[in-house]
């Protein structure tokens, strides 16, 4: 039998075994920002430890950074914030790591800028201390999100502990049908598999619908396999892949672009592959799709009622009361129509040119609902740029938006951008959970861009596919 994708990066990238009897993992990329890696640069310090590979290391700032061009004067407003703005640009600077600073033009979400400049490519091992570092693995690369400790690790030996995991290939078949969008066939997987259902797992995405996805998609579809409880999730690389990376900073150049091929080439998951596991998901069932719970498998269709608790296994139904009573919804009612006050289009999730192109498809000539507080944060500042060229920024203040600098924003709140109070936010975001947004009683219904732009205009949850 052949190898698919993830045992063959994983097996050629082991270089030893610990005694704890896991492997020695040796990581091609790292990618640091400044909320986890201040205590783990520290820990090198503390110990006599250099940097062991600064050039296989790149930073950034995007957690704790205001999206407002006033509030990013520095010093930042709010202390901690500051700090951690200075640990990052002096921990780079100090250990010869690239720093993607707002003052070159390059900072932003580091799941978007990454990518956008090329250092994400396929046959990596990459590691990073955020959760969302599945993103990297549309490039068919295997990206583990890390703690703090693992990235002191990481910092000082460029390897790390691992164990091999399961692999389940995630099969798509058929294209998507109008009105569904990325967003939404992460959404469905998620449904279907629930939140733990990925333990123990890599997930390998794969099928007609995946192979027809441009790069951004195909981001968005990887992002999330974290919140389906996978360990990282990947696609294998092909021509769209290549298309994307030619030529950017950070890509390889001439005759390396071509060996460079090739090896990406070798790599893709064989055509007689062993998988652990196999799903197959049919495109034809799957429609937009929007969380109403406190988790993002607890989502329905846009025509569907919310689930009675009594239809889901009984080890369910304590969190799925928790849901409820969190949310104040209730069972069999409809989720279309329910009213919002908040509209975010952003983070690593969502935040790339194309979402921003979708969304201003939809409000273009539109005004938003009247009360309706609506926000759209660029995913870099590369990226920014290139939406004001094409004129984007406009049709989102002419629609009654408020066009922001990059960073991650609303998405986890660790910035002034939150919820207040009981706030219902039509987000574009990865993250349900309580309190996410900032507001420890605020709630948050995720959607595609095309979903919370139909949100916003309406003033509560709508069906894209009547715009359309």
């Amino acid at each position: 039998m052949g190898q698919n994708l993830y045992h063959k990066l994983y097996d050629s990238h082991v270089v030893g075994q610990l005694p704890s009897g896991q492997d020695q993992l040796f990581i091609g990329l790292h990618m640091c920002h400044e909320v986890t890696s201040p205590q783990a640069f520290a820990m090198l310090r503390e110990n006599g430890l250099k940097v062991a590979y600064p050039e296989r290391t790149f930073t950034t700032v995007d957690h704790i950074i205001p999206t407002t061009i006033e509030a990013r004067q520095r010093p930042l407003q709010d202390k901690i914030s500051e700090e951690m703005f200075t640990h990052i640009e002096k921990n780079s600077a100090e250990n010869g790591i690239t720093f993607f600073g707002p003052e070159k033009g390059q900072q932003g979400v580091i799941h978007v800028v990454m990518p956008e400049q090329g250092v994400t490519q396929p046959g990596m091992t990459i590691a990073c201390g955020d959760s969302h570092t599945a993103t990297h693995g549309a490039f068919g690369a295997i990206a583990f999100g890390i703690g703090t400790s693992q990235v002191a690790d990481v910092l000082a030996t460029q390897t790390m502990a691992a164990s091999k995991l399961k692999v389940r290939k995630i099969e798509f078949t058929g294209k998507m049908k109008k009105g569904v969008y990325a967003k939404d066939v992460a959404l469905a997987y998620i449904n279907k598999l629930g939140v733990q259902g990925g333990v123990g797992y890599a997930y390998e995405f794969c099928g007609e619908m995946i192979e027809n996805m441009s790069m951004e998609e195909r981001m968005t579809i990887c992002n999330m396999a974290i919140e389906g409880g996978a360990r990282c999730g990947y696609i294998n690389p092909d021509q769209t892949t290549y298309d994307y990376l030619k030529d950017l900073p950070y890509s390889p150049k001439g005759d390396a672009w071509d060996r460079a091929v090739a090896y990406w080439n070798s790599i893709a998951s064989d055509a007689d592959a062993e998988f652990d596991d196999i799903v197959i998901i049919d495109g034809a069932d799957i429609d937009p799709y929007v969380t109403w719970g406190i988790t993002p498998a607890q989502s329905v269709k846009i025509d569907e009622k919310l689930p009675a608790i009594t239809s889901f296994d009984e080890s369910e139904h304590l969190v799925l009361s928790e849901a409820y009573e969190y949310m104040g919804f209730k069972e069999g009612q409809d989720i279309k129509g329910v009213d919002i006050d908040v509209c975010f289009i952003g983070s690593c999730t969502n935040g790339r040119i194309s979402d921003f192109e979708i969304a201003a498809d939809i409000l273009k000539g539109k005004k938003i609902a009247s009360g309706i507080r609506a926000i759209a944060v660029p995913g870099s500042q590369q990226m920014q740029k290139e939406a004001e060229a094409k004129g984007l920024d406009k049709i989102f203040t002419d629609a009654g938006f408020e066009w922001r600098q990059a960073g991650c924003s609303m998405c986890l709140a660790m910035n002034p951008d939150k919820l207040k109070g009981r706030e219902i936010a039509a987000s574009t975001s990865n993250r349900n959970f309580k309190g996410r947004q900032g507001s420890t009683t605020g709630r948050t219904l995720l959607m595609s861009p095309a979903m919370v732009a139909v949100a916003a205009l309406e003033g509560k949850v709508a069906d894209i596919r009547e715009y359309l």
